[in-house]
């Protein structure tokens, strides 16, 4: 997912978001996922210093931390529920794109 707050994208993206939900009220024999939905943002910076700012960033945005359970891994990740609707932003850390770093937990 491209990164943007450019308002006619952002526009867009809320618009489809409650169109979807339009749909998925109106069309009740229409199967819903089971498992969380997750709908991430990739940051894009060039240093890690720069990832971690970003992440920070949007964490106090949200009202939100970093999970330390992912930092082992590699990924600074902050996430804000919306029921089973999760809305999250990870940081892909330099170790973990240089493959230094073992496999996340399942389920994140």
């Amino acid at each position: 997912m491209s990164t943007s707050t450019d308002s006619e994208r952002r526009t867009a993206f809320i618009c489809g978001l409650r169109d979807l939900a339009t749909f998925m009220e109106t069309n009740p024999a229409v199967p819903v996922p089971t498992d969380p939905t997750i709908i991430t943002y990739y940051p894009e910076q060039s240093t890690d210093t720069g990832l971690r700012a970003e992440v920070d960033r949007i964490a106090a945005l949200c009202g939100t931390k970093v999970d330390p359970r992912l930092l082992p891994h590699g990924l600074y990740t902050v996430a804000r529920c919306f029921g089973p609707i999760h809305f999250e932003v990870t940081a892909i850390l330099e170790a973990a794109r240089d493959g230094a770093t073992g496999e996340p937990p399942h389920g994140f």
